[in-house]
């Protein structure tokens, strides 16, 4: 065991701080990973605070990692020490299942192993996170990662870049098709990025008017409020896919109308209610309403290569590890535009 620098939450009402952490010795199958970037996901914060019950502590949180390689065990063919590569939602499956055999681990059916706040496949060791200096991770769930992009800004992809592509990669968008991105932030400004470079038509429905000039920046073709009811009624039928990352309660069936026959509505936002959904909503139009968590292991390395074919990353705000918690109130408050980066130097300093 080797003990490395992290920042923990020791309770829910506490916030985080210096946490001593022991990281395993390499196994002959494993990537010791030196961290250089660390993402804030809006799931650290609820994991930290147990908003979603279960969080076991102390708990080390962090699922957007990228860094170097440090070290590796006497297996590992795929990396070498100094290779850039990243580690996203989890560090491990099954293998075995039928969701695992058809590279869908994020749907592992015996219970994937999260990055952090989980069990690893002993069902006994706890996982803690990338707010920390290192991580060993077996080799099949390291991803490579393009040394072309900015990596304080490739980190978000390993998470809000992955859990946008996959479904526009698995609803088959392309060229010429019109989709909509419910919802400007970390999760909508990477659909919106995504799409666009897809080929897709993309308007960005929003119901704050402020946000129109970053939806232009950011590659979309059109800007709508949603809170004008005349907007409303011009796009019914307009659209062949709609993203919605928004975790507000808000009415599905009003977005559903917008939808052309045979149109999908994604779910990647998580309400704390749901709204009733009424099934005239569905039927009239054959319309489907659906969700999507992240991607396979295959899948993510296929959006990390696209991203870095098309010059995409996320839009961040790079942080010290000591203003993670101010980082999290301002998460909360939606003052960053679009994602919090930890620069894991300064946890080393």
């Amino acid at each position: 065991m080797t003990q490395v620098k992290a920042y923990a939450a020791q309770q829910a009402d506490q916030p985080l701080a210096l946490f001593d952490l022991d990281r395993r010795t390499p196994g002959e199958s494993d990537v010791e990973i030196e961290i250089l970037f660390c993402g804030v996901c809006h799931s650290d914060i609820h994991t930290a605070r147990n908003e979603w019950g279960g969080t076991k502590y102390p708990v080390v949180p962090g699922h957007e990692i990228v860094g170097k390689v440090s070290a590796i065990g006497t297996g590992v063919t795929k990396y070498k020490v100094g290779d850039t590569v990243g580690v996203g939602c989890f560090v491990d499956s099954c293998g075995h299942c039928n969701n695992c055999e058809k590279d869908l681990e994020q749907y592992c059916e015996n219970g994937n192993s999260q990055t952090y706040n989980s069990l690893l496949q002993d069902k006994k060791t706890i996982t803690y996170g990338g707010y920390s200096t290192h991580i060993v991770v077996t080799e099949k769930f390291v991803l490579s990662v393009s040394d072309k992009l900015p990596l304080e800004a490739v980190a978000p992809l390993l998470c809000a870049g992955i859990t946008t592509y996959s479904p526009l990669k698995h609803w088959n968008v392309k060229e010429g098709d019109k989709v909509a991105v419910v919802g400007l932030g970390g999760l909508g400004h990477m659909a919106v990025k995504i799409a666009a470079a897809m080929g897709a038509e993309v308007t960005m429905l929003s119901r704050s008017p402020e946000k129109e000039k970053d939806a232009d920046a950011l590659g979309a073709h059109h800007f709508e409020l949603t809170t004008v009811a005349e907007n409303m009624k011009k796009m019914s039928g307009r659209f062949d896919i709609i993203i919605d990352t928004v975790s507000a309660q808000h009415d599905y069936n009003e977005y559903l109308k917008l939808l052309k026959t045979d149109g999908t509505m994604v779910l990647l936002g998580v309400p704390p209610q749901m709204e009733q959904i009424h099934a005239g909503s569905l039927i009239f139009g054959r319309k489907s309403l659906v969700g999507s968590l992240v991607g396979g292991i295959k899948e993510t390395q296929e959006m990390l290569d696209f991203c870095a074919e098309h010059n995409i990353v996320s839009d961040v705000e790079v942080i010290s590890i000591d203003k993670v918690n101010e980082a999290y109130e301002r998460t909360i408050a939606g003052d960053v535009h679009y994602r919090f980066v930890i620069d894991m130097a300064s946890l080393k300093n």
